[in-house]
């Protein structure tokens, strides 16, 4: 009986030049570069599997997945050999062997993600593709005394874009914070999961938070209503990176 390897990869990408993470046959994907990757290595077709997909234009600076392979090969090296083979905006970070029942996505317990506003006149050049630029003075300690009412588990319906595929719309938000350093604001929330276009939902929310045209008492309101039109704009995709992914409880 051939022995089974489980490892686990810790990925870093810039998602501006894919669609996204999930494999797809005629559209540039985060899953299938690093599997075609995986493949040149070791001469096996695996299947990667990650905590989550990421949306066309989304980052991740700590991405988790695994894949399983049959034949023995030097993890330490691993992450060079994966590299040499992807394109520089997608990074092997780690690589190391874990037991054979860990599962990337069923095994997560919380994910991370940061939501950036640069909130200047005139944006940046250098960061436009990892930041959205926004240029009305937005009030960050009225978007820090909102994003509090997120805390805890609700029914997140009204920060549900269509298309996603879950039945149940109800998570638990454990921490949540905004922040403002010089130009920018730094929007984070860690959650036991998150709906589809979730956190670029309460971005934008936050966003009329921090103009406001909502008062942050609104969005207790918002939330209970269930109500998508009531909560603000889907954000671009550029300001979101996926932060990291727990698996402790």
């Amino acid at each position: 009986m051939l022995a089974i390897y489980n490892i686990r990869l810790v990925i870093e990408y810039d998602g501006k030049d894919f669609n996204g993470w999930q494999k797809q046959n005629d559209k540039l994907n985060i899953q299938g570069e690093i599997e075609r990757a995986i493949e040149i290595i070791t001469g096996e077709k695996v299947e990667l599997i990650a905590s989550g997909r990421t949306d066309a234009g989304v980052h991740a600076l700590n991405q988790i997945a695994n894949f399983k392979i049959d034949k023995d090969i030097n993890i330490e090296k691993l992450p060079y050999a994966l590299n040499s083979q992807l394109k520089k905006s997608v990074r092997i970070k780690t690589a190391e062997l874990v037991d054979n029942e860990f599962h990337s996505r069923y095994h997560a317990k919380k994910k991370t993600y940061r939501y950036v506003i640069n909130n200047s006149s005139q944006g940046s050049s250098i960061y436009r593709n990892l930041e959205y630029n926004f240029p009305l003075h937005l009030d960050e300690k009225l978007m820090q005394e909102a994003i509090e009412y997120f805390i805890g588990e609700h029914d997140f319906k009204a920060f549900k874009a269509s298309g996603g595929s879950t039945k149940s719309s109800v998570r638990t938000i454990y921490n949540a914070s905004v922040r403002r350093e010089g130009e920018r604001i730094y929007i984070e929330l860690t959650g036991n999961g998150f709906l589809y276009n979730m956190v670029r939902i309460i971005a934008g929310t936050l966003l009329d938070v921090g103009l406001g045209r909502i008062k942050p008492e609104e969005v207790k309101e918002i939330i209970e209503s269930k109500d998508r039109s009531r909560a603000g704009k889907t954000l671009p995709p550029n300001g979101l990176f996926l932060v990291n992914v727990d698996y402790n409880e």
